[in-house]
This record gives C-alpha cells, structure tokens and sequence, in this order.
C-alpha cells in the first residue's frame, strides 16, 4: 500500500520534490485546456483506460514504456504537463495527500516545498496548480471527447517506427482525430463543434503528430552516439 500522508508544513517541512523521475515516463495525461502549450513539444493521442474503456489524452513522450526521449538531465525542459508536476500528489475530499513513497521524493537535489516561514515554495504552488488543472479539466475533456466520439471523430492510428539498430517499435492503442471525417461533418456539426472550442483542439491535436517523427530521430541519434 502507498505511504499516504496528508500534506502539511509542521511534518513536511523539509521534503523535497524532484523532476527527475520525468525519465521514466513515457506517457502522460493531459487536458483539454493544455492542448495548445503541449502541442508544440509533443504528439497529442487519445488511448484507452485499461480498466474501463473510457477515452482520455495524453501526450507521448517515448516509444517504450520507462524511456522518456524528451528529458534533458532528467527533467523536461520545456512544457511540463500537469500530470507530472503532481507527481506524487493527489487531491481526497479537498485535502492535498502525498505518497512518499514515490520517487519524485527520492532525489535529495529536489526543491523545497515550503519556505522558511512556512509558506508554500515555488513547487508546491506548482504542484497546487497542476492538481487544480486536473481536478477541473479530467471533466471537461472528458465532455470533449464524448462531442468527438458522438461525431465519430476519433479513429485508430498506426504507428510504427523503425531504428537503424533494425528495432522495429509498434505504438498500439493510440487514436487520434480524424481530419477528414471532420471535413464530412455537415455545417451544424461543425458549428456545434466551434461554439465548444473544439475545433482548436482538434486541428491541435492531429497537428500534433507531427512530432512522432521527431522521438525517432532523438532515439536514433541516441543509438549513433552509443555505438560509437
């Protein structure tokens, strides 16, 4: 079971929280709302909770999973997506809960949570916006994705990408918005979808595929560099 403690700055005075554990995710769930800041840095797809079937995004950040491609020193350099800054952080009836266990607490480098006098540090209003971020939009995408799928939007794609140490790394589940089932929409439809934002974040998001290409080329590079 988790090391679950309820957050609060007499106990947790001098925890540190670290990015480093960015490296071995591969895979992280975005919102809605981060649409348009992930997009330049990331593929944006939809994939299925094992558990339940049910729709979600997420952003792609390796093509195994544990290997993250996009990481400098561990960390992501640029955006960093909502469902990492709360690394090891959650939200139960109102209250901030941490798990210790978790390896965002391990790297004694990691920044403050508190400041001297007991007020919130840097990264844990980062950590308190990021669960905010969550909480508020998991439901409001979760609305997008039901507009896209009553409009049969989202469609399977396939994705395979081939190293030059002869790997071949097939990425399965993954769906993405299909532009041309869009532009067969009927003018309501699409009216619909534009009163919501959806539009933006569709464009965004197939767009977004994009930067599939770009995890090769870094893994590629990667292996050149390792060979010689």
């Amino acid at each position: 079971m988790p090391a679950w403690e309820m957050l609060n700055q007499e106990h947790h005075a001098g925890l540190r929280v670290s990015r480093a554990c960015d490296s071995q995710r591969h895979f992280a769930q975005i919102v809605a709302d981060e649409f348009l800041s992930a997009t330049p840095h990331f593929p944006i797809l939809f994939t299925k909770h094992p558990e339940t079937g049910a729709f979600y995004a997420g952003v792609v950040m390796g093509v195994e999973p544990g290997e993250n491609l996009l990481t400098v020193d561990g960390a992501l350099p640029d955006y960093r997506p909502a469902d990492l800054e709360r690394q090891g952080f959650f939200i139960t009836d109102g209250v901030v809960i941490i798990d210790r266990e978790h390896p965002a607490f391990d790297a004694p480098a990691g920044q403050a949570l508190f400041e001297m006098d007991g007020s919130a540090a840097p990264a844990l209003k980062r950590v308190q916006q990021a669960l905010y971020t969550l909480e508020k939009g998991i439901p409001a995408t979760d609305a997008v994705i039901q507009r896209f799928l009553a409009h049969r939007l989202l469609e399977p794609i396939d994705v395979t990408l081939n190293f030059d140490d002869g790997k071949n790394v097939r990425l399965e589940g993954l769906y993405t918005v299909s532009l041309d089932a869009l532009h067969a929409l009927p003018d309501a439809a699409v009216l619909e979808l534009f009163r919501h934002g959806d539009l933006q974040l569709a464009y965004a998001q197939a767009g977004s595929i994009r930067h599939l290409r770009t995890l090769g080329r870094i893994r590629n590079r990667r292996l050149l560099e390792a060979a010689l």
